[in-house]
């Protein structure tokens, strides 16, 4: 019978050399009987080296495990950030991306769509015949004060920018905060960064860059 498990989100993810497989390493779990199987486990789950795994909800008590299974930090912290107190830029315009409805010459058009379908906030701003794209989701810091997650875009440069435009948007639906990943402080943004939290790992050929939790954990409950 079964007395262990372990949680694995794959998906491909876009490069300039091609998709890429990567796989999000989340829950596990191993009855206290069987605990020394634990490493074991873990080990077996991660050993395709074509892969890139990340870890992007470890707690800290576990943080030295993670490092002695071969991952690297990429991300330190968080950023805590009230964009709507940005200034926005002049002729922006955002448009809500559903799960049948978009540009259809966006690259990210397909990556939107199934997030919108699985709940997030899919956008596309607009501004000077350029269309950036960013995906939300919905988040609760210490499960009381509503937010959100930026979940995907291309840059984390293209958020500081819009993030006047973006704050409002989020506004109007009553989320004044977003969560931003970040090795520090981010220039530009109003807010206050914390490495209490949010530190993320990976492992593999590709190491994920900040602003891609696309297909992650974080879509599908709070991390």
């Amino acid at each position: 019978m079964p007395v262990g498990a372990v949680l694995l989100f794959y998906s491909w993810a876009p490069s300039q050399e091609g998709p890429i497989l990567r796989c999000n390493l989340s829950s596990w779990y191993v009855e206290p009987k069987y605990r020394s199987y634990g490493s074991l486990l873990i080990t077996t789950a991660i050993k395709d080296k074509s892969v890139t795994y990340f870890n992007v909800s470890s707690a800290p008590n576990t943080w030295p495990i993670v490092e002695a299974q071969g991952f690297s930090k990429y991300c330190r912290g968080e950023m805590f950030t009230l964009p709507a107190l940005s200034r926005p830029v002049a002729g922006a315009a955002i448009n809500v991306v559903s799960e049948s409805s978009g540009p259809t010459d966006l690259p990210e058009l397909d990556l939107l769509r199934q997030h919108a379908k699985l709940g997030c906030l899919s956008l596309v701003l607009n501004c000077g015949g350029e269309r950036y794209p960013f995906i939300f989701q919905k988040h609760r810091v210490k499960r009381i004060l509503p937010s959100y997650q930026l979940i995907y875009c291309r840059d984390i440069a293209d958020f500081v920018r819009f993030a006047g435009n973006l704050g409002r948007f989020l506004l109007k639906r009553g989320m004044p905060l977003v969560l931003v990943d970040a090795n520090g402080p981010i220039p530009g943004l109003v807010g206050f960064y914390t490495e209490r939290r949010g530190r993320k790992y990976a492992r593999g050929p590709h190491i994920p860059r900040l602003g891609d939790l696309a297909f992650s954990e974080g879509v599908f409950f709070e991390i």
